[in-house]
């Protein structure tokens, strides 16, 4: 009995029965009675089918090969993929469907084979949208549908090899780490690379200086993300000659690049604005676009215009274009995914016996503090924990208060939060 309590295995140098895959270190595994290892992805995979065939009219059926493969790969279908974004990111829709159809096929392409005659390339994909529009949300979405490693970099940080600054196999480093050091699991997934357009080069001509953390960076990132064999420092910082390194192919990992492209607009909109300039020019019919609009138009040309090489422009093929945010959709932000944020304040004034109330009139006018700051979403949190604070700090003492309730007097600061308190047992007896 006190074996099969202790089935945990870090000890080095073991195999999984059923994978023969190593077992040690982060990889956890399961030793039984007889003396058998089965590593910790086994296991889930033998839950999963025995869940299957609970669910068949005859559990005695064999399981299918592409009931055997999706087993083995996780893989969800575009629909599945969608509806599971809904549930994390509200509207984008478009968006959505982008993302889902590029992600299924990239994981088709990385477990199944295409045949001896086809090689199917890699699909990254580019997220264009405002800040606070749901690209990290999106990415980070996916990562958790997906149960593969996930990493975030900041481009920024990023400069040509050689110069202070973070060299572009770290962004490997995160990933690998994110997998628990686990090299064959970390080359299947997904890397998202924010603020990519602040690595744009300064202008369309040729500088005569090198542009280290502009172009530098995107010709540093070229073949990781069209797919090699990169070396990374165990540690991170620069390459040494000498240290050891860790190998990882880049093939099939997948990247997400996103940024907000401001003044992208000015791009696009003067070529397609048809204004006209001279004698007989209508210019009472110009019409302002809306940014969503012109971003919906955009070409790699577009993007070559505004400082990404075309070298780089051709690693990203799916371009995802999101829309951006307006009040209503600001609203349900708060209210209706299911890590909401108005869920999250519930929960935290539960732990205190507190029931928390949001009026529908203090929701539009958080979503509307937060479309003046042009913030997005991003920006809702912040605002949100300046309307709780007072409340999250007197609370606590009041061991009577019952419901709180959040008014737009409040979030406007013009009156305090409404609390109604419960009757304490001293005072019914009394």
């Amino acid at each position: 009995m006190a074996e099969e309590k202790d089935k945990k295995m870090t000890a080095p140098g073991q195999v999984c029965v059923s994978c023969l895959g190593p077992i040690g270190g982060a990889r956890r595994g399961v030793r039984y009675a007889s003396g058998i290892l089965v590593c910790e992805s086994c296991l889930k995979q033998g839950v999963q089918v025995l869940g299957m065939l609970k669910q068949r009219e005859d559990p005695r059926e064999a399981i299918s090969l592409e009931e055997s493969e999706d087993l083995e790969t996780g893989l969800k279908r575009p629909r599945e993929i969608a509806a599971f974004l809904d549930q994390y990111v509200i509207g984008q829709e478009k968006a959505k469907r982008t993302l889902a159809v590029a992600v299924y096929n990239h994981y088709k392409r990385v477990f199944q084979s295409a045949g001896e005659n086809v090689s199917i390339e890699k699909s990254n994909i580019l997220l264009i949208g405002p800040t606070g529009s749901g690209k990290t949300c999106l990415a980070r979405t996916l990562a958790k549908l997906l149960d593969v490693p996930f990493a975030i970099s900041d481009a920024t940080a990023l400069t040509q090899a050689g110069y202070v600054g973070e060299d572009v196999e770290n962004v490997l480093l995160r990933l690998i780490n994110a997998a628990g050091g686990d090299i064959s699991r970390a080359e299947k997934g997904i890397v998202y690379i924010d603020e990519i357009d602040k690595i744009a080069r300064k202008g369309e001509n040729v500088s005569i200086t090198r542009d280290v953390s502009g172009e530098g960076v995107q010709q540093g990132l070229l073949k990781i993300l069209e797919g090699t064999v990169a070396s990374v420092p165990p540690k991170g910082g620069r390459k040494h000659p000498g240290d050891a390194m860790l190998e990882i192919n880049t093939r099939n990992i997948l990247f997400i690049c996103g940024g907000a492209f401001d003044g992208i607009g000015k791009i696009i909109g003067g070529e397609k604005s048809g204004k006209a300039l001279g004698f007989g020019a209508r210019v009472g019919e110009s019409r302002e676009e809306s940014l969503s609009g012109l971003l919906k138009k955009v070409t790699p040309g577009d993007l070559i215009r505004y400082g990404l090489t075309p070298e780089f422009t051709g690693r990203l093929p799916v371009t995802a274009v999101l829309e951006e945010l307006d009040e209503d959709a600001l609203v349900r932000i708060l209210s209706e995914p299911r890590n909401a944020l108005v869920r999250q304040y519930q929960a935290l004034m539960a732990m205190d016996g507190v029931e928390l109330v949001f009026e529908e009139d203090a929701l539009r006018e958080i979503a509307r503090t937060a479309l003046e700051k042009r913030t997005g979403a991003r920006g809702l949190r912040s605002i949100m924990e300046s309307v709780m604070e007072d409340v999250m700090f007197t609370l606590p003492d009041e061991e009577d208060a019952e419901k709180c309730v959040i008014t737009k007097g409040a979030v406007l600061g013009k009156e305090p939060p409404l609390i109604l308190k419960r009757q304490l047992p001293e005072a019914q007896a009394s």
